[in-house]
């Protein structure tokens, strides 16, 4: 039981007093965080499990949760602090508590100080070494001919090899800045190692210094490799040296400030005062560097502004957006920079500075990645697509096709490039784990899933493609010369509709599986829809039955002149259910096939002419049937007619004797469609033989018969022919007008301006009042 209460008591929860004691004094704080870090491995192990566990399970806190505790627990600290701090300052004036007071303390801050003072006296002699080897290095540059105050494209093309010595060149000077950094940290390091505890180990402040050291002057190292105030040939962007200088000297005093202030002050005084004023230290600094880069993004909000609409009239968008847009949101996305900032350095003050850089650099590097892949799709996009001149004549629709399919294409690569550069800005700052998002079963599902629907909808573009290509091909001019068939143009008109159908509905529903919708359903649904439609819409299916007996059986083609449904046309456009004919006066008729009972199709192998003249009773059937056969003779003399007759003309002979003459029948038989041109052509030269032969063709007349005696003589007919007396001035009767005698009475109003006689109205009992003053007929 001894033995059982006092491991009990060992493996406790030390008392905050004996935990103060213990990080109090160095060596058993050393010894605690060596003991820390060899748990660490089994602590992750322990973290990762509930974490995949957290990761699978959909309950876990949003991210809502997430900031609203982050926030509670921030506020409680900072109050927790501000107590604690003033209690602190009240012990130190009092002069109890005071750390800095400690040999040990005291001691730590000594080593700090020479370990300083080595990296700055190493920095600065090496920096005046490296400045000699910058300013040859620029003078190089300049030799090339490069001007650092303006772009290329402003000034005079530079060759690429000019900027490939250039990229070199600040490469280079990059490298050796950082290997200056470099050597003054490892001489730093070299004289903590020498004054440290001992064991090889520096002092823990030693290492939060080399630490801090090695962030701020590598960050400050980036800002001047972008700026470079002294070697200007060598500055990353091209601006002028004021402007450089301004914002290089900026950028330094924020880098050091933020750097300096929270991964040294901090500890330094945490370790010579309190923790609590140390994180209260931590955060006035923060506030002043906040406060003041918020005060300068401010001021010269309009000036960059400015300068951004003028550099976006003559460069490239960037990731697709124009600078006049970031000309005026630069300065919201600055503040935002400088609250992430803040609010970092007061979660970990001791990564703060390593994870913006690291952010930064990330945001910085995907944009500037993602930026040359839109530059390229676009130089792409803007080139159109050419195939070669056989190719074309085989498939002249294809380069079109490809120029319609390609920047589509295009584009969506395009947002996919975009996307993917903003999950890469997001997983830089926190905001998204992109890798455990790719490791997790969701985030492989979805890129397996977009991976499955990039190619099915590839699959499909290219059987569409080929299926296209080929239709068009042999709707083309084949190699001999010869044109396609009707038949062969409609069948494959409609073999391209039909596969154009097959191949979306079948798309949209793989499609619809891979995203995880259930097609199961909607294959029953269609079955039930087609059910529906069976029943319901019969003349729907009796017009795609009969439309495609009507194609298998070649009843009519494109260009055809049929006569369907009492339809007169040619036939435009042929469907699976309709055709659409043009008539004569211009009319478009949809017929839906439905409709059809027969097809009359005057475009089948030959046509005939079929003529019809009748001649008066008085004319020789036999001088009319030869004078018919003189104008067909003289039709085959014609250079555009002719070859459109297929045989000799056949006269069967008289077919009707009625009371208008004798009808004489003719057959001239053509090529399919010509009949109507052969027709037109044939009966001008039957009017102009008949008429220099004197036959006459009947019209419609009447024939006054006077009778005979039994002598065979006609009684006189007395024909008396009066003359129209010459009419008063505005009087004259209308054209055609019977000759009669005027009215007497011409200057009574009367109705009848056609002629007529009658002044009034025939009373009831038939006699007219003015009957005795008419003048005889």
């Amino acid at each position: 039981m001894a033995a059982q209460a006092e491991g009990a008591s060992s493996v406790s929860t030390p008392t905050p007093a004996a935990l103060a004691d213990l990080l109090e004094n160095p060596e058993s704080r050393q010894a605690l965080i060596d003991q820390l870090r060899a748990h660490e491995p089994a602590s992750a192990q322990a973290q990762a499990r509930p974490a995949s566990g957290a990761a699978a399970d959909p309950d876990g806190p949003t991210w809502r949760e997430r900031l609203a505790d982050g926030t509670q627990r921030f506020l409680s600290g900072l109050v927790s602090d501000l107590a604690q701090g003033a209690a602190d300052i009240k012990a130190a004036v009092a002069g109890d508590g005071l750390r800095l007071a400690s040999g040990e303390t005291a001691q730590a801050l000594r080593r700090l100080a020479v370990a300083a003072a080595t990296a700055v006296v190493a920095f600065v002699l090496m920096r005046l070494i490296a400045l000699w080897i910058y300013r040859r290095i620029d003078n190089w540059v300049a030799s090339l001919g490069w001007d650092a105050t303006a772009s290329p494209r402003a000034g005079v093309p530079v060759g690429m090899h000019v900027l490939y010595r250039r990229a070199g060149a600040i490469v280079g000077a990059l490298i050796i800045d950082v290997l200056v950094v470099l050597l003054a940290a490892a001489a730093a390091y070299g004289v903590g190692v020498y004054g440290g505890p001992g064991g090889g180990a520096v002092d823990p402040l030693v290492a939060v210094f080399l630490k801090a050291f090695l962030a701020v002057e590598i960050t400050k190292v980036l800002v001047r490799t972008v700026f470079s105030t002294r070697h200007p040939h060598l500055r990353l962007l091209p601006m002028s040296d004021d402007m450089a200088r301004y914002w290089n000297g900026w950028l330094i005093v924020l880098v050091m400030a933020a750097g300096y202030g929270t991964m040294l002050v901090d500890p330094v005084v945490s370790a010579a005062l309190s923790p609590a004023l140390g994180r209260l230290t931590g955060l006035v600094i923060m506030l002043g560097v906040y406060v003041y880069a918020v005060r300068v993004i401010w001021r010269n909000r309009l000036r960059v502004r400015e300068k951004l609409e003028r550099s976006g009239s003559r460069t490239a968008t960037f990731l697709g957006t124009s600078p006049r847009l970031l000309a005026r949101i630069w300065h919201w996305l600055g503040i935002g920079y400088f609250s992430v900032l803040l609010v970092v350095s007061q979660i970990d003050p001791t990564n703060a500075l390593p994870f913006m850089v690291a952010a930064t650099l990330q945001t910085l590097l995907a944009m500037g990645v993602g930026s040359l892949a839109i530059v390229l799709l676009n130089a792409l996009l803007a080139k159109p697509i050419r195939v070669s001149d056989e190719l074309r004549a085989r498939l002249p629709m294809l380069e079109s096709r490809l120029n319609s399919y390609v920047p589509a294409a295009l584009r969506i690569a395009g947002w996919v490039v975009r996307v993917v550069v903003l999950l890469l800005v997001l997983d830089a700052w926190r905001a998204f784990d992109l890798s455990h998002w790719i490791a997790s079963g969701a985030g492989a599902a979805a890129i397996g899933v977009a991976v499955n629907v990039a190619i099915v909808l590839l699959i499909a573009a290219l059987a569409w493609t080929v299926v296209a290509s080929i239709i068009e091909h042999r709707l083309n001019l084949r190699e001999g010369g010869a044109m396609p068939t009707a038949r062969e143009k409609t069948l494959l008109s409609l073999f391209r509709n039909a596969a154009l159908i097959v191949i979306v509905t079948m798309t949209v529903m793989v499609v619809l599986s891979q995203i995880g919708i259930d097609v199961a359903p909607l294959i029953a649904g269609a079955g039930v829809v087609g059910l529906a439609v069976g029943f319901g819409a019969q003349k729907l299916v009796q017009d795609i039955i009969t439309g495609v007996f009507i194609q298998l059986e070649n009843g009519m083609n494109e260009n055809d002149v049929v006569q369907v449904a009492g339809v007169f046309g040619t036939v435009e456009k042929m469907t699976i259910r309709s055709v659409g004919i043009r008539t004569l006066d211009g009319g478009y008729h949809l017929v839906p096939f439905s409709s059809v009972d027969v097809v009359a199709n005057h475009m089948r192998d030959f046509s005939y002419h079929l003529g019809e003249y009748t001649i008066s009773h008085r004319e020789s059937v036999d001088d009319a049937m030869q004078h018919l056969r003189n104008a067909f003779a003289e039709l085959m003399t014609d250079e555009v007619l002719a070859p459109e007759i297929l045989e000799d003309i056949t006269i069967p002979g008289v077919t009707a004797v009625n009371e208008k003459g004798a009808t004489i029948r003719v057959l001239i038989k053509t090529k399919p469609g010509m009949q109507w041109a052969v027709q037109r052509g044939y009966n001008r030269l039957v009017k102009k033989h008949f008429a220099a032969a004197g036959i006459e063709l009947p019209y419609p007349h009447m024939v006054v018969y006077f009778g005979q005696d039994k002598e065979g003589y006609a009684p006189p007919a007395n024909v008396v022919l009066q003359a129209e007396q010459p009419g008063e001035p505005g009087l004259a009767r209308a054209p055609g007008h019977t000759l009669r005698g005027l009215a007497a009475e011409r200057a009574r109003p009367s109705g009848d301006v056609l002629g007529n006689e009658l002044d009034k109205a025939v009373d009831e009992g038939g006699e007219s009042p003015g009957e005795g003053a008419r003048s005889p007929a």
